[in-house]
């Protein structure tokens, strides 16, 4: 196989699955050690989607990157249908965990559109800004610039539509505050990965 169309393989299909992961992870509510902020556990895995983002537009492009970014979300709602499908499905008598099932796993409706849309709005802002940036400075710069602007959209975004009216005001704004404190972190320590994923197309593609 080409190496290009690996690498590009590759990062799109580890940028899709993190971001579902992440989905169902965001049910539920955990405790940020050390400052003690609740927050979502798909903010463990969420921030390194920004820099694999980045990935597949190093290696794809700009254009290829928009459409990995929109199947990505196409895909999330995919897995909620069929989530949503199995818990409608009547359950074997001999299966007593139903109402488990349905508690952990229908809330991510929810939770899949306040993502998709969070995630659409901030990986196609992330997408133009790596693209300046790169062109100008250099790929790493590229992406914590791009990932700092990203995740303070994409938490705001997410944190509001997935918890508003659903937990305390306070609570949702621990979970926004403890989602920008994790996504930077990650971000700071997965960005250096950009070199060492070569450059597949020409700079103005990018």
């Amino acid at each position: 196989m080409d190496k290009k169309l690996s690498l590009a393989l590759v990062s799109a299909s580890a940028y899709t699955s993190a971001q579902i992961i992440a989905n169902v992870l965001s049910t539920k509510i955990t405790v940020l050690p050390l400052v003690h902020l609740s927050m979502d556990a798909g903010t463990i895995i969420y921030p390194i989607t920004f820099t694999l983002r980045d990935l597949v537009h190093k290696t794809c492009g700009k254009k290829n990157s928009r459409v990995v970014v929109v199947s990505a979300a196409a895909f999330s709602l995919l897995a909620f249908l069929f989530f949503w499908l199995a818990g409608k499905m009547a359950p074997d008598p001999a299966w007593l965990y139903q109402n488990d099932y349905q508690n952990i796993l229908m809330p991510v409706f929810r939770i899949s559109i306040a993502s998709v849309i969070a995630q659409v709005l901030s990986e196609l802002a992330d997408t133009e800004i790596f693209s300046m940036v790169y062109r100008r400075l250099n790929d790493i710069l590229a992406v914590l610039i791009s990932n700092t602007v990203a995740l303070v959209i994409d938490s705001a975004i997410f944190s509001l539509i997935a918890f508003l009216g659903v937990l305390p005001i306070s609570t949702v704004m621990e979970i926004m505050v403890a989602n920008i404190l994790v996504k930077a972190v990650i971000s700071l320590v997965s960005s250096p990965a950009i070199k060492f994923m070569p450059k597949q197309v020409e700079t103005e593609e990018i």
